[in-house]
């Protein structure tokens, strides 16, 4: 019975993990042509900096081979609403730039997307001179910001 149950949980375990939106947006560690980025959204990150209790979170994967960038963002305790989200470059920490990528559809506290890169995007992203971005009515510069870092 030992055997049968650890099996079964094998397999459950398996299963759950090749679900789709399942499991961390982490590569496994033979899959060298995948690159993850992350990066803490917080109001201290603006350039100004923004008083808020705002936070979020960013997780994305890079296919090298293909430029296909994959992206889950996660915010709450916004002041409001959230208006409008961007990844934006190429910028140094504590430096503003232009959208290079809006976060299509509707904002929503639970976001996935993914775009493909041109190769200037994909050597400013790993080059770290990127940042993500929340916008808000109260603050439509930005609310909360965080620099991707390569993890």
């Amino acid at each position: 019975m030992n055997r049968l149950f650890f099996r079964v949980t094998a397999l459950l375990v398996l299963a759950v993990a090749l679900l789709p939106g399942c499991g961390s947006m982490r590569p496994a560690a033979d899959q060298s042509h995948l690159l993850t980025f992350t990066t803490q959204l917080r109001g201290a990150n603006e350039v100004p900096p923004v008083s808020s209790i705002g936070s979020g979170l960013v997780d994305a994967v890079l296919n090298k081979d293909t430029n296909l960038l994959r992206w889950k963002i996660t915010f709450t305790n916004l002041s409001g609403p959230a208006t409008a989200g961007h990844f934006h470059g190429p910028a140094a920490i504590g430096a503003n730039a232009r959208v290079v990528l809006p976060f299509p559809g509707q904002m929503a506290p639970v976001m996935e997307g993914s775009a493909t890169l041109t190769a200037a995007q994909v050597a400013d992203l790993m080059a770290g001179l990127w940042y993500a971005n929340i916008h808000t009515a109260a603050h439509p510069g930005g609310e909360i910001r965080g620099q991707m870092t390569l993890r």
